[in-house]
Order: structure tokens, then C-alpha cells, then sequence
């Protein structure tokens, strides 16, 4: 989806909005919101939107100020607070309905107004009670959890728990390992995002990210990819011989 659609798609929510009895604002975030640079093909629209007291449950029971700006092809409510759904042309959504006395309560990004009523504050955009952002972790700490990640998943590998084992494996693991790149190289190109580290990795850390092939190799081969962590992981930290022979064990025998 062209990126000019997606924006001009918000428009439209903001006129349906606009002419209905209750709305006071439409608040862009993310991509769509003040992060318009990471704006791409492949974006969806996250937004909020603030109505009167009273009148949210309205909103939320009635999408009807959505499908007059296009059909809805698919939507589900996610949240108490909204839905995600998708436009009949191919455009995602995720969305939420506020009341104004429910904003400062309700933590999220900086955004974009798109429309409000002129008497609502240019303050709602900004969130009076930021999300906390998780704190950059110890080494050590992301190292010992790695490697347990895996000595677990092999070791369910060996009862045939291949599901779980590819979780631990690579999922648990090559979490810790993307986490551990900023120890390893310095990131560059497009900012992480510090809720979800994996979203833009192989812009920030091509030099790693080239590796994840190796740690991710599928259902049917969990210890395939337990060893390319571990040789990777060995390759740039002090790892316990002891753990890393138990890894190998449970691969080779």
C-alpha cells in the first residue's frame, strides 16, 4: 500500500469523525503518528480516538464512522478498548477509543493530532504518563540466559517436545541473542524500537543478522540451530565450558 494512501486514509477517518455527534479527536501514532520517516509499503495505522464522556461504547458497538470511510472487510476486538481490523482494500488498522477523562491514565508513544474539535488541548498528543521503556540488560545476565535457553530446548528436543524446544531454541534464545548484538557491533541505520528489539534488526545489525538463517532453521532441526547459537555465542563471549558441553551432549548423542 503506498504510503500517501495510508495517509490519506487517516484524513478520511478524521472527516467521518468530524461529522459525527460525539468525536473530539483523531491521534496518529507510530509510523502514521510522529515517526513519519519509518513510514513504508508495509505499514499499518495505529491510532487513538478521543470522543466525549459517555459516548465510547457507542463508537466501539457501532464501526459504522469507519465503514463510511471504506468497507471493513475484518475486524475483531483486541482490546476492551478497540479492534484490529482490516479495509476491504488491504489497508490494517489498530485502533482505540478514549474518553478525554481516560488519556491521562492510559500510557503511549508521543503522537500526531490529525483533526480535533478546537476546544480540545494540543496537549493529548503527548502522553501524561509515558510508557516505561525496558532498561538495557546486563551481559552477563542476557549470556546465562541464552545459553540455559538452549540447554532447556535441547533437552526437550531429546523428549520430543519439538515445539517447546524450538520456542526455547529459537525463540528464547535468539531473543537474548539479538539483545546481545549491542554488545558485539554498533548499531546503525533506522532506530530499534525498545519494545519489540527484533523490528528493524537486520538494518541495525546487518553484521548479526546475517547469522539468523543459521539460529533459525525450522521445526526439524532444533539442534541444528542450538549449535549455530552456541558457536556463535562462544565466537564473541566467555562461555562455561561445563554448559556448553551439556548443550553439545544433548545435540550429538
Amino acid at each position: 500500500m503506498e504510503p500517501k494512501l495510508l495517509l490519506e486514509r487517516l484524513d478520511s477517518i478524521a472527516r467521518s469523525l468530524e461529522g459525527s455527534r460525539h468525536a473530539l479527536a483523531l491521534i496518529a501514532l507510530g509510523s502514521v503518528g510522529r515517526a513519519l520517516e519509518r513510514l513504508d509499503a508495509y505499514s499499518d495505522l495505529d491510532f487513538f480516538v478521543v470522543v466525549e464522556a459517555g459516548h465510547k461504547r457507542a463508537y466501539l458497538d457501532d464501526l459504522g464512522w469507519l465503514e463510511r470511510v471504506h468497507p471493513v472487510a475484518f475486524a475483531f476486538a483486541n482490546t476492551v478498548d478497540g479492534y484490529k481490523l482490516l479495509f476491504a482494500d488491504g489497508i490494517l488498522c489498530e485502533m482505540a477509543v478514549f474518553e478525554m477523562e481516560e488519556l491521562p491514565a492510559i500510557p503511549y508513544a508521543p503522537g500526531r493530532i490529525v483533526w480535533k474539535q478546537p476546544h480540545v488541548p494540543d496537549s493529548i498528543s503527548v502522553p501524561a504518563v509515558a510508557p516505561s521503556v525496558p532498561t538495557r540488560r546486563d551481559a552477563g545476565w542476557l549470556l546465562g540466559e541464552a545459553l540455559t535457553n538452549l540447554l532447556v530446548g535441547v533437552m526437550r528436543e531429546r523428549r520430543g517436545e519439538k515445539l517447546s524446544a524450538a520456542r526455547f531454541i529459537q525463540g528464547y534464545a535468539v531473543d537474548r541473542v539479538v539483545e546481545l548484538a549491542q554488545e558485539i557491533e554498533p548499531a546503525r541505520g533506522k532506530p530499534g524500537d525498545a519494545f519489540a528489539r527484533e523490528r528493524r534488526f537486520e538494518q541495525r545489525d546487518p553484521g548479526i543478522a546475517r547469522h539468523m538463517g543459521e539460529f533459525v532453521q525450522g521445526y526439524d532441526r532444533n539442534r541444528e540451530s542450538a549449535l549455530a547459537i552456541l558457536a556463535f555465542l562462544e565466537q564473541h563471549f566467555a562461555v562455561n565450558a561445563a554448559v556448553a558441553g551439556a548443550i553439545r551432549s544433548y545435540c550429538e548423542s
